[in-house]
Formats: structure tokens, C-alpha cells, sequence
């Protein structure tokens, strides 16, 4: 997935997705000037975030 894809996905700007990135909080390859993000680790980085209510 692009960045931009992953920020649409996520509901957040691209730019959060590069802090996110840079930050190694998600997992991504840079393919060239740009970065991939693997589907799985979308899920795990939402899994790292889940909270439970209560």
C-alpha cells in the first residue's frame, strides 16, 4: 500500500503516516523516493493500538 492509501485507510494525513514511519511505529520499505506499507503490518500496527473500553 502507498502512503497515501494507508493515511485514507487509517483516516489520518500522509504526514502522520511518515511520523509513523519515522518513528518505526510502522513497518514500511522504501521502494525508490517513496515507501510501501504491507497490509499485514497496517493490522498489526492497529492490533499494537487497540484499547479496550471500561
Amino acid at each position: 500500500m502507498t502512503v497515501a492509501e494507508v493515511a485514507e485507510l487509517l483516516r489520518v494525513s500522509s504526514m502522520t503516516v511518515y511520523r509513523l514511519i519515522k518513528a518505526g511505529d510502522l513497518a514500511a520499505v522504501r521502494v525508490g523516493k517513496s515507501f510501501r506499507v504491507r497490509e499485514d503490518d497496517v493490522d498489526r500496527y492497529l492490533a499494537s493500538r487497540y484499547t479496550q473500553a471500561g
